[in-house]
C-alpha cells in the first residue's frame, strides 16, 4: 500500500515521517499522475484557502473528489478537515475552492490566532483507554456533524475534535506533530 500525502503546502513532511516509521509506503502527491498511484490520501495542516487554490492551480481537486467518490479513504487535518467539510461555520469566500466531501460543519480558527495554540490529552474511544496528546494550532473545530458522521473526540467542553465518515477521517489538530501513530494507525485501517 501506497499512502499519498497532499505536498501543496503545510505539514506533509511530518505525516510521511509518520507514516514512513510505520513501515508504510509513501508519495507526495502534487499532480493528477501522482494521485493515481496512490491508496489512500492525507490532506494535511496548513492554510486551508491556499490548499484550496493549489487544488485548482494543480487541478487535483475533481481528481480527488473522484477518487474520493470510488471509496478512496482520505485524512484532513487542521486545514485538511476544512477543505473536507461540506459546510463552513462562517461561510466560504466566492470561489474558494473546497473539496465538500464530509458532512461536517467546520469553524476556521476555532480557537484564537497563533497564540492561542495549545495541546491537551483527548480521550479517543476507537483509539483505546489510553489519552491522546493533541496539538491544536490556529485549529478548527466541528460545529455540526450529519447523520453519518461518527464523532470520534471531543474537548472537555463538548467541542468535536475529530470525527469519521466512511473511509474520511477529519481531525482538528495534528497528530503527525506528537510521537503517538495510533491516528495514523486508524487511517491505514479505513
Amino acid at each position: 500500500m501506497t499512502v499519498g500525502v497532499l505536498a501543496l503546502q503545510g505539514a506533509f513532511i511530518e505525516h510521511e515521517t509518520m507514516l514512513q516509521g510505520l513501515g508504510v509506503a509513501t508519495l507526495q502527491v502534487r499532480l493528477p499522475e501522482q494521485l493515481v498511484q496512490v491508496e489512500r490520501l492525507i490532506i494535511p495542516g496548513g492554510e486551508s484557502t491556499t490548499i484550496g487554490k493549489l487544488l485548482v492551480r494543480f487541478d487535483l481537486l475533481e481528481p480527488i473528489q473522484q477518487r474520493a467518490a470510488e471509496g478512496m479513504p482520505i485524512w484532513g487535518t487542521c486545514a485538511g478537515m476544512i477543505l473536507l467539510a461540506k459546510e463552513i461555520a462562517e461561510g466560504r469566500v466566492e470561489g474558494q475552492p473546497a473539496l465538500g466531501l464530509m458532512d461536517i460543519t467546520a469553524r476556521r480558527n476555532a480557537f484564537g490566532r497563533q497564540v492561542d495554540s495549545f495541546e491537551t490529552n483527548l480521550q479517543v474511544p476507537v483509539l483505546g483507554e489510553a489519552p491522546f496528546h493533541a496539538v491544536f494550532i490556529r485549529a478548527p473545530q466541528i460545529d455540526k456533524v450529519g447523520e453519518a458522521v461518527e464523532t470520534l473526540a471531543s474537548l472537555d467542553d463538548g467541542r468535536i475534535v475529530a470525527a469519521r465518515q466512511g473511509k474520511l477521517l477529519a481531525t482538528a489538530f495534528h497528530p503527525e506533530l506528537t510521537g503517538d501513530a495510533r491516528f495514523h494507525e486508524l487511517f491505514l485501517g479505513l
